[in-house]
């Protein structure tokens, strides 16, 4: 079945469909997807957390079903950090003293264009300010055969080396019965604030790699040793959902919130707060002038009703 490709009015949602499944992005929302769904005889199932009315109404990406990580991950403590000789300090806020994640997700992405009905094109452009480097952010977007995959690309823009990162935050679905399994070699312990202090092995009663259910588990955690596949099942349900990550995003941060009906597998290229522990594995790249680093990520569900 042919794809198709549809904008809509207030919402400014861009919808596409492969006649399996349909995706909803949010551009103006941080370049969000609000919703990736399959209906398959009548009935319907969010492979992500569908965002509410009034997420979409605030253009609330944090609300969203998945939004995108730039130019970096997580948090760097304190919005501060030092490169080349140079401080960089971020516009911190009580409410946000570590800046997370960058800047893709506070702002509008331009709608660049479509393929086949199949494929969207998601672009930011970002010019130096506090971050002072200027980069340009891609997304391409598309669906085959239920199959969702992004593909996400930032290139520095400036004319000195950029300290970089990148992931997806997507969020999916969570029932008491819902199970992870990721191999993974070790992870990061943190603070109160969730910040890094030590590398560890995981716990042996949820371990990723041994796999465990979501509900009995409290991670804000960065997994290393990650071999970017990741497996989803929600057994109540008869259903699973894969995820494969390319290079370089090798680590895996698990957001598995007490009492919530979600949870995040966020494949990402480096650890909370990499631009601070420059001497350690934190998987920081560093963007020589007009260099370019990308990775697709690939959700593959499956369903047996």
């Amino acid at each position: 079945m042919d794809g198709n490709f549809e904008t809509r009015g207030a919402d400014g949602l861009v919808t596409i469909t492969d006649g399996v499944a349909t995706l909803e992005i949010a551009p103006a929302a941080g370049g969000a997807l609000a919703s990736y769904r399959w209906r398959k005889n009548g009935h319907a199932v969010d492979w992500l957390r569908p965002a509410l009315p009034a997420a979409l109404d605030s253009r609330d990406a944090g609300a969203m079903a998945c939004f995108p990580l730039v130019p970096y991950s997580n948090r760097v403590r304190g919005g501060r950090f030092s490169f080349a000789g140079r401080t960089i300090e971020l516009p911190t806020r009580p409410d946000d003293p570590h800046y997370e994640h960058g800047h893709g997700w506070r702002r509008p992405w331009t709608l660049e264009g479509h393929q086949q009905g199949r494929v969207v094109i998601l672009r930011y452009r970002h010019d130096a300010d506090s971050w002072p480097w200027s980069y340009e952010a891609e997304q391409r977007i598309g669906l085959v055969r239920g199959c969702l995959s992004i593909r996400i690309s930032l290139r520095n823009l400036s004319d000195t080396p950029m300290p970089a990162g990148f992931g997806l935050h997507p969020y999916f679905p969570a029932t008491p019965w819902t199970h992870i399994q990721a191999d993974v070699a070790g992870m990061w312990e943190t603070d109160a604030e969730v910040l890094p202090t030590r590398h560890v092995s995981p716990p042996a009663g949820a371990n990723p790699t041994t796999g465990f259910d979501v509900a009995e588990a409290a991670f804000d955690t960065v997994f290393t040793g990650w071999t970017r596949r990741a497996r989803t099942t929600w057994p109540d349900e008869d259903r699973l959902l894969d995820i494969e990550a390319e290079p370089p995003l090798d680590f895996l941060v698990l957001y598995t919130p007490p009492g919530e009906p979600f949870f995040c597998a966020e494949p990402v290229s480096n650890i909370t707060d990499a631009f601070n522990r420059l001497d350690e594995d934190t998987g920081c790249m560093v963007l020589a002038p007009g260099e370019s680093r990308s990775a697709s990520v690939r959700f593959m569900p499956s369903q047996t009703i």
